[in-house]
């Protein structure tokens, strides 16, 4: 099984991806980690990635969850997956057994939380282009994240076993 929990910066998808990851027994994979220098020098310089920069990047995350569905591990991966192209990217037919969460908040909270993160190449000031971006998914399990973390995961383990 794979479990792509995706939204803007700041939406929780590295806090709740690996605590979805301990529960059900995952790898978890946090696509931050993937992204070339390049990218992160643009990011940190408030500038947004554009489709040309994020293509490298999906397909080197695809290599890695097509490495897991070869070895049959579950894995959950937390990754802004924006467009309904980049999730189609990530999960073509060959892993068409993933699961999409979108973890959905408001500009406000989601700015509240960045500006008081530290230690993240992304800026506060990327947000708004975050939401320009974004086309929310038709097909996902989506969670408010106005709740607690542990509600939160309480709730995406509910409905992944429906």
């Amino acid at each position: 099984m794979i479990v792509l929990v995706m939204g803007v910066s700041g939406s929780g998808k590295s806090t709740i991806g690996a605590a979805l990851a301990a529960a059900l027994g995952a790898d978890f994979l946090e696509a931050d980690s993937f992204h070339s220098p390049a990218n992160i020098a643009k990011m940190k310089s408030g500038i947004p990635l554009e489709d040309a920069d994020r293509w490298p990047w999906l397909d080197a995350i695809g290599g890695a969850l097509d490495r897991s569905v070869m070895e049959n591990r579950s894995v959950v991966l937390a990754c802004s997956a924006l467009k309904a192209s980049y999730r189609e990217r990530l999960l073509p037919i060959g892993r068409r057994q993933g699961r999409v969460v979108f973890l959905k908040g408001d500009a406000g909270l989601i700015g509240g939380r960045l500006s008081g993160r530290t230690g993240h190449y992304m800026p506060p000031a990327l947000l708004p282009s975050q939401f320009a971006t974004l086309e929310a998914p038709d097909e996902a399990i989506i969670i408010d994240i106005a709740q607690e973390p542990e509600e939160i995961l309480e709730e995406i383990l509910a409905r992944l076993s429906r």
